[in-house]
């Protein structure tokens, strides 16, 4: 994970597309690794690894982003086959890629157990790619609608070993794959620092560089110590996944959040310091920025991150018994005044 996040943070320092479309391989991969049989590895793996083949990752729909359990689309039981009914939405990667690794539901009864992986290939009948949708940024690499019509798929196809399982391998791949967004922010953030600082120096205003100006020297220290701050959680939360830590979802997640957020706000404050340059197409710098904006929301948004962090610090708070003395609950004397009056009251009892 730490070499994912190395990589994706290089490729896109010069392109957020770049970055995404090699991180996206290991987003789709994930599922495999995570859940596949020694044979669905064997199958899969090496020709994606050689490069020879590409995978993405067939999760979100129209009525299902956040909430990954709302799916819609649904494999049925047929004998030999699944057979897959519906379409998904905002697939990175898709049209290019030969291998999906596709969420469906199987078992519309269950509230824990009704979802399934199922792996897709190209080629499959019934299988067909949809529109590609018309982006913001990251525009060099495809996202588009998967549709599935009596989509026929051979059971072996089915990770986990049996169905149910796949609400819990998407969340499991989705730990995995969040520092590698926030890699990818973190690439974007520190591209247009580089690129603004180069700017800044050359750039003349009132006989000087801007780069002697205290406001513009500010905001590139800021700008510096964000990219720095988020690089070494990005990092943290890598080596926390390699080491299989279990507090990995909150890492996961603070990275994420983290990371994105700086790069919106680094980006934004490099298009300011181009100044009316960094509004026009003729710099790059505004690329940074419409790129930045996408990481904040793909693989959980960031409203989602900030819910997952509360929600594992109040089942850690559990582990916090030790300090509980130093804070009285309301019922309990509260200053040391209320307490000594408890305890005379108590003496005089």
């Amino acid at each position: 994970m730490l070499d994912l996040c190395l990589v994706v943070e290089e490729l896109s320092k010069a392109c957020g597309g770049v970055g995404v479309l090699f991180a996206v391989n290991a987003l789709g991969s994930f599922p495999i690794l995570l859940s596949g049989s020694d044979e669905q590895k064997q199958t899969y793996l090496p020709p994606i690894a050689r490069g020879e083949k590409l995978i993405a990752f067939g999760l979100s729909e129209r009525p299902a982003g956040s909430d990954a359990s709302g799916l819609t689309t649904t494999a049925r039981d047929d004998g030999d086959h699944w057979v897959l009914n519906g379409s998904k939405k905002w697939t990175t990667n898709g049209g290019a890629a030969d291998i999906y690794s596709v969420f469906a539901v199987t078992d519309p009864t269950s509230k824990s157990r009704r979802i399934s992986a199922i792996i897709v290939e190209k080629g499959d009948p019934g299988f067909e790619i949809g529109r590609a949708e018309d982006k913001m940024g990251i525009r060099c690499v495809p996202v588009v609608e998967l549709h599935f019509d009596e989509c026929r798929v051979p059971k072996n196809r089915l990770l986990g070993g049996r169905p149910g399982l796949g609400f819990k391998h998407a969340m499991m791949t989705l730990d995995r794959a969040r520092p590698g967004v926030a890699a990818q922010a973190v690439g974007l953030a520190a591209g247009a620092l580089e690129l603004s600082t180069l700017y800044a120096t050359q750039r003349k205003q009132f006989g000087q560089s801007i780069s002697g100006f205290q406001m513009i020297q500010q905001m590139m220290a800021d700008m510096a110590s964000n990219v720095e701050a988020g690089r070494q959680l990005v990092y943290a939360a890598a080596r926390a996944c390699d080491a299989g830590v279990p507090e990995l979802t909150k890492m996961a997640a603070l990275s994420k959040l983290f990371a994105t957020d700086m790069a919106m706000k680094v980006t934004t404050d490099a298009v300011q310091i181009f100044g009316g340059y960094g509004f026009m197409k003729d710099y790059p710098i505004e690329k940074y920025m419409r790129d930045a904006k996408i990481t904040q929301i793909y693989e959980g948004t960031n409203q989602v991150q900030r819910l997952v962090i509360a929600r594992n610090l109040i089942k850690e708070a559990g582990r916090l018994d030790h300090l509980a003395a130093f804070i009285p609950l309301p019922d309990h004397p509260n200053t040391l005044e209320d307490q000594a009056r408890a305890e005379s009251a108590s003496a005089g009892a």
